[in-house]
Order: structure tokens, then C-alpha cells, then sequence
């Protein structure tokens, strides 16, 4: 008993000799940021405007938007004034690095040839690049680990390899992924029934984003006996983020820069959290754009 008093006045004495007068908290920011300007982003997570079908939820016909109605177009223009209010000076699409059919596609548009492009790389990055007088975008997207080992003849696959690229889908029918289905559901009618500025302010809010990412950590896919399910989930889905986020590092940017990232919605709760851990950039929320304007 002795002993134990012993032990707990000593560590007392230790935490109290720490906590010296006068020797407030620091934001860690002071030293890693040194009250520079730093460049900003607005991350804008969406649903795949042309619905391609490549996702895990497959939006059906019936509910499905029409981004070319005349009501649309008009949503449209709001919810571009809504971004543009944020200025961005570069912006970063869910596209290869060679984006040369885009802005084909852009000018083909503006000579009165051709419509943009359904997808929101058009409908949202071009127009915007067009509003904004910006002379390019850029495609940050990337493939993933996994799948070059699967198909890159310079990785050597092994046959654990080869049983986790069976797992590089997410979904299942268990419970709680059912409930994921149920909510994947609920969003499309709600997209079809709402204008795309309420439409995306829902989407973008923190907890929908999180909940977004946790259909790739709740049951399906990822809970395996052994840890395929986990080295899936990192050497997949985690791993493109990783990459995407790191070829938006490439680019040359400086502080006064307004990066916008327009992604699937999928991968902004990642990337969000990559760009809120990092001391190199200013996180701007969608939902905070207008705020201090």
C-alpha cells in the first residue's frame, strides 16, 4: 500500500512540475504554419452527373436528373454562383492528367458546335473554368495499388494478392450494408426532389461525408476473419486517395491560391481528412463559403 502512495505522490510531483505557471497551450500551427497565408480548399463532393454505373450504388433510371432540363440548368447557375463565390484559382477534377478532351469539348461548346459534357466535370469544372476566365483544369485522379498489382506486369502478384483483389468491392448483404442501400436510396430521391445547391449542401456536410466512408468499414467487404478485408480496404480505396492527394501536391501552387477538388463524393471524406491533418493547406467548408463575405 506503501508503495502504491509512493508511486502516485511522485507523478503527482511530475505533472505538477510540467504544469508551470505561465506556460500556456500552443497551437501547433504557430510553429508549423508560422502565421503564414496558406492556400485554401474547397473540397465539393457529387454524384456522377452522366451516372456511368461504375460506383457501388447504381442510381435507377427513374431517378436519375436530367443535368440538361431547362429546370436544371437553372439549379445550375445557382449553384455555380454558390462555388464561385469561394474564387478559386485552380481547379481539380475525378480525371486522368490529360484533360485535352475537356477543354476540346469546351471549346467545341463555346463555338456553339457542341453541348458540354453531362458529367459534373463539364457541367460544374468547365463552366466554372469558363465563368472564372481560368485557362485550364487539372486531372488529379489516379488508379490504385492493388490494381496494378493485378494488372501491371512490373508488380509480381502473389496468391495472397490475388485473394484480396477479390475483395477490392465494397457492399454485401449483411445488416448494416442494407441500411447503407436503404440511405443510398433515400439520397437519390432526395437529389431528385431538391435543387442541386440543397442537393450538394446536404451531400457536403461533415456527417454524411464520414458516414459515406464508414460503408467502407461497416460489415461487407471488410470484415473478413483474417485481414484481407482491411489490406483491401488500404491497398485500394485508400490508397487512390493517397495518390489523388499527393498528385494535387504536384502542382505548383502558391499562398494566395483557392484550390477547388471536385470528386465523387466517396473520396472527399478521405481527402478531407488528408487536407485538415495537413499544415500545408486551409480546409474551406461548403457549407462556409459565404461565411465572413
Amino acid at each position: 500500500m506503501r508503495y502504491y502512495t509512493i508511486v502516485i505522490a511522485f507523478t503527482c510531483i511530475e505533472i505538477f512540475t510540467l504544469i508551470k505557471p505561465g506556460y500556456s497551450q500552443l497551437d501547433p500551427d504557430k510553429i508549423l504554419q508560422k502565421n503564414k497565408n496558406i492556400p485554401k480548399v474547397l473540397l465539393v463532393g457529387s454524384w456522377h452527373f452522366n451516372y456511368p454505373g461504375l460506383d457501388a450504388n447504381v442510381t435507377k433510371e427513374k431517378g436519375r436528373i436530367n443535368i440538361y432540363s431547362a429546370q436544371r440548368q437553372k439549379e445550375l447557375e445557382e449553384l455555380l454562383d454558390y462555388i464561385a463565390a469561394f474564387k478559386p484559382t485552380k481547379i481539380m477534377l475525378e480525371s486522368g492528367a490529360i484533360t485535352g478532351y475537356l477543354t476540346h469539348n469546351w471549346n467545341e461548346w463555346k463555338a456553339g458546335k457542341a453541348k458540354l459534357y453531362a458529367s459534373e466535370r463539364s457541367q460544374i469544372g468547365i463552366r466554372l473554368m469558363d465563368r472564372l476566365k481560368l485557362d485550364t483544369v487539372y486531372g488529379v485522379d489516379d488508379g490504385a495499388l492493388l490494381m496494378d498489382c493485378l494488372y501491371d506486369s512490373t508488380f509480381k502478384s502473389t496468391p495472397y494478392i490475388d485473394s484480396i483483389t477479390r475483395r477490392h468491392y465494397f457492399g454485401g448483404n449483411d445488416s448494416i450494408q442494407n441500411r447503407y442501400k436503404q440511405f443510398y436510396d433515400y439520397q437519390d430521391k432526395y437529389e431528385l426532389h431538391n435543387t442541386l445547391l440543397k442537393s450538394f449542401t446536404y451531400l457536403n456536410s461533415d456527417k454524411v461525408l464520414n458516414r459515406y466512408f464508414g460503408a467502407y468499414i461497416a460489415g461487407g467487404q471488410f470484415t473478413s476473419v483474417e485481414d484481407e478485408g482491411p489490406d483491401a480496404l488500404s491497398m485500394f480505396w485508400i490508397n487512390r486517395n493517397l495518390r489523388i492527394f499527393r498528385n494535387i501536391q504536384r502542382i505548383p501552387t502558391t499562398a494566395n491560391d483557392k484550390i477547388l477538388v471536385l470528386f465523387g463524393a466517396g473520396h472527399v471524406a478521405i481527402l478531407k481528412w488528408l487536407f485538415e491533418c495537413s499544415p500545408e493547406y486551409q480546409v474551406v467548408k461548403f457549407g462556409e463559403v459565404l461565411k465572413g463575405k
